[in-house]
């Protein structure tokens, strides 16, 4: 009944849909320490779905009702909840309840997958799911495992996160893609349940609190973060973007840490790391504000190409804006293209340079 993953699910978020892409039927954790931005990354993805056609269904496990009613409020305000459920199982309800919570939130999601949608699901978060179910297994007196754990919470989260796929034609060709949460505790993703479901899942977003603290939004990792599906669903024009982006992104991550210890550099490290600045800047985002994909590869276009270099890093994020703007305005037809799938060709990425120049009034 289940077909191969082949259609991407974008997000709005630059650094994910180019570094980290999602495929409709994939199961991507989004892992990271408390107040790093976990459920953000989530809720801007449901955000970005309004004309795509998904249907989202937000699942929150233990959360306070203020986290929860915020979650609601800003779906209500962006207009998201006439594609949206939200199924909740507060922290001061019995554990038995919350434990029953993300199974009853992906039936739902199943009942519209089989009638051939595409549905998006977000646990929020497992770590507190785990927690009731091991509460359960204690009252029972099942004997416990590792961190007092039962020994059959793998079985239970990858019973849960298995039921996510993308089906077959014979099946209604629907999808549910899963966006489970887990909480880290300083850092060790190392721990029982992360790795757990690290090995469940087709990929992982780390948040880091060290990229938070510097403000840098998302605080996504790109280092620690990786996609095992999205690669193959990725829209062509972002597949000709990404790989010189990580590339520069990753050198620029090395030589910033040489450059702490390096009284002098050399004019190309110097370069290097100027570029790099301006890749981050790029990648950088405030929450709630999804980009379409044609303006993104259009950004992510001209920051490779060196158009933002002379840019000064202060004024980074107003000339991103203005490029956004532009190219959709001056270039629909080529934006509805390449959202369609096409791959550009020369003269495409031409006329985007060419507005990129405008809009950055670079030579």
């Amino acid at each position: 009944d289940r077909a191969p993953v082949t259609r991407p699910l974008l997000t709005g978020l630059k650094v994910v849909d180019a570094l980290i892409p999602i495929g409709r039927g994939q199961r991507e954790l989004i892992v990271g320490d408390r107040h790093t931005g976990k459920t953000t990354v989530a809720v801007d993805t449901i955000l970005n779905q309004r004309d795509q056609d998904v249907l989202c269904v937000y699942c929150a496990i233990g959360q306070r009702g203020t986290a929860v009613a915020r979650v609601v409020d800003t779906l209500r305000t962006h207009r998201a909840l006439e594609y949206s459920i939200v199924v909740v199982a507060a922290g001061e309800d019995a554990p038995g309840l919350q434990f029953i919570t993300p199974y009853a939130a992906t039936s739902i999601a199943e009942y519209f997958t089989e009638l051939g949608r595409d549905v998006l699901i977000v646990y929020d978060d497992l770590t507190r799911h785990a927690r009731s179910y091991r509460e359960l297994s204690l009252l029972l007196r099942r004997p416990p495992g590792r961190e007092a754990y039962p020994g059959d919470i793998f079985y239970i989260h990858s019973r849960l996160l298995e039921r996510s796929a993308q089906l077959a034609t014979a099946a209604g060709r629907g999808s549910l893609t899963a966006l489970p949460i887990v909480e880290t505790q300083a850092q060790d993703i190392s721990a029982y349940i992360p790795t757990n479901l690290i090995s469940i899942t087709d990929g992982q977003i780390y948040l880091s609190p060290e990229l938070y603290r510097k403000g840098l939004l998302p605080a996504i990792d790109v280092g620690k973060s990786v996609s095992r599906v999205g690669g193959r669903t990725q829209l062509p024009a972002y597949r000709a973007v990404s790989g010189a982006l990580r590339l520069a992104y990753s050198q620029f991550e090395e030589l910033e840490t040489f450059a702490r210890f390096a009284t002098r550099l050399d004019e190309e490290s110097r370069a290097s790391i100027e570029r790099g600045r301006r890749v981050r800047a790029v990648l950088a985002q405030p929450e709630h504000q999804a980009i379409r994909a044609a303006a993104q590869i259009t950004i992510l276009h001209a920051v490779n190409q060196g158009l933002f270099d002379a840019v000064p890093l202060e004024e980074v994020p107003t000339a991103e804006r203005r490029l956004r703007e532009l190219v959709v305005e001056a270039l629909p037809d080529l934006c509805a293209r390449i959202e369609g799938g096409e791959q550009p060709d020369g003269a495409s990425w031409d006329a985007l340079l060419a507005v990129a120049r405008k809009a950055l009034r670079t030579p």
